[in-house]
């Protein structure tokens, strides 16, 4: 099968997106599918020497280490680079959009070269077009963004909530071209809830396909520091619930020794560099960000604790990469988490979001009990092996793919 696979941006480093295109496209090759890659900036890294890369450049105004950059009037070539510069101005977020009408035209003019085209949570109207054209296309919905909208809403001051609602206008787009796209392809049944939920999906739409780990990467290490604790963030956001462990940190150092392992790349004096200060934890907290996959699973793997406080998610690539690593995970009762790790007690303990008190008593317990850390790390690393691969996760999406094009071939 001939895939295009699309992908707004593809963070290279500890980021959902570019983590998933670049793994499920090995997978789909592996599987013996032609795979192209379409991305926008910041493009995918370690792509598969069989997977193709076609760059879609766009006028790329968050990008490092000049965000909100006033472009030159030279680059301002098409209408797409202009609605891209007005939404941005307006403090809105244009990139799906923006992505996506780019790429139809790309795939315009390559209509014959591909058997269905894939798309990564970019749900623009774009892809209607590309649909339009007779192209079976297929969406990935990780979880719907209308959830980090009411808690980055909720976490917002007064005066910058406006600002907040703004900047998530997309999802109202989303909401649109997720109803019409008839296969959708998402990681858990909690968040094939919660698109259904919240787009007003119709649930025959949904499939549930789970991401998937690398095992040979991730894995044990008898190599542990005592009472590290790590955490791993995709974003500086209210909705990770960082601040949360920070405070249980804070009151567990009163009666030991322990350190965190941030994975993140934190706001400059944002909220979460003032919160380590107020603490008064700098001296034990260690951010980084922009890790190697090989840094990643060895940081993983040198950890007594991993910490999940998010207050949702949709599903968990950090919780897989932990059960992978062996390392017992502490994480949130909320979102897909307890689908992803099984029951409280298997191979992670399960606390109320947001609940600071049972927190820092429950990774005080785990920190305590050197047996249950081992036993809890052992069915982790049992139930990623058995659970999660993403030659799994390819193999189940390409029956998503023959579904999509059945269904075009019968109109």
């Amino acid at each position: 099968m001939r895939i295009a696979l699309l992908s707004y941006r593809s963070k290279t480093h500890c980021g959902g997106q570019g983590v998933y295109v670049r793994h499920l496209s090995r997978g789909l090759v592996e599987l013996g599918h032609d795979v192209e890659v379409f991305s926008g900036q910041p493009y995918p890294g370690g792509l598969d020497p069989l997977v193709r890369l076609t760059k879609v450049p766009s006028l790329d105004l968050y990008r490092e280490p000049d965000p909100f950059r006033i472009p030159r009037p030279s680059e301002i070539k098409t209408s797409i680079d202009l609605q891209e510069l007005l939404t941005t101005w307006t403090a809105g977020f244009p990139e799906p959009k923006t992505f996506s009408l780019r790429v139809a035209r790309l795939l315009a003019e390559r209509r014959d070269d591909f058997d269905v085209v894939h798309d990564n949570q970019c749900l623009g109207t774009g892809l209607l077009s590309i649909a339009a054209s007779g192209l079976p296309v297929v969406a990935t919905v990780h979880h719907p963004i209308t959830r980090d909208r009411v808690l980055d809403v909720a976490a917002a001051p007064w005066w910058r909530k406006p600002l907040v609602r703004r900047w998530y206008a997309f999802a109202e787009m989303q909401k649109d071209v997720a109803r019409r796209i008839p296969e959708l392809v998402t990681v858990s049944s909690t968040s094939a809830a919660d698109i259904a939920e919240d787009f007003a999906v119709d649930p025959r739409q949904l499939h549930v396909v789970p991401l998937g780990v690398d095992t040979q990467l991730f894995g044990p290490s008898e190599h542990r520091v005592r009472n590290r604790i790590i955490a791993i963030a995709s974003a500086d956001v209210p909705l990770k619930g960082v601040s949360h462990l920070l405070h249980a940190v804070a009151r567990l150092r009163v009666e030991r020794d322990l350190e965190l392992q941030l994975v993140a790349k934190l706001e400059p004096n944002g909220p979460t560099e003032k919160l380590i200060a107020e603490l008064g934890i700098s001296d034990i907290v260690h951010s980084s960000s922009g890790l190697s996959d090989t840094e990643l699973a060895e940081l993983l793997a040198s950890a007594d604790v991993a910490c999940i406080p998010s207050l949702y998610e949709g599903f968990s690539l950090p919780a897989v990469e932990a059960m992978a690593s062996g390392t017992p995970i502490v994480a949130s009762r909320a979102g897909a988490l307890p689908e992803v790790v099984g029951a409280d007690g298997e191979c992670a303990r399960l606390v109320t979001p947001a609940d600071v008190d049972e927190l820092t008593a429950v990774l005080g317990e785990l920190l305590d009990s050197p047996r249950e850390l081992r036993r809890l790390g052992e069915a982790g690393r049992r139930r990623a092996l058995e659970v999660f691969s993403w030659e799994s996760v390819a193999a189940q999406t390409v029956a998503v793919y023959e579904r999509a094009r059945e269904r075009v071939a019968a109109c």
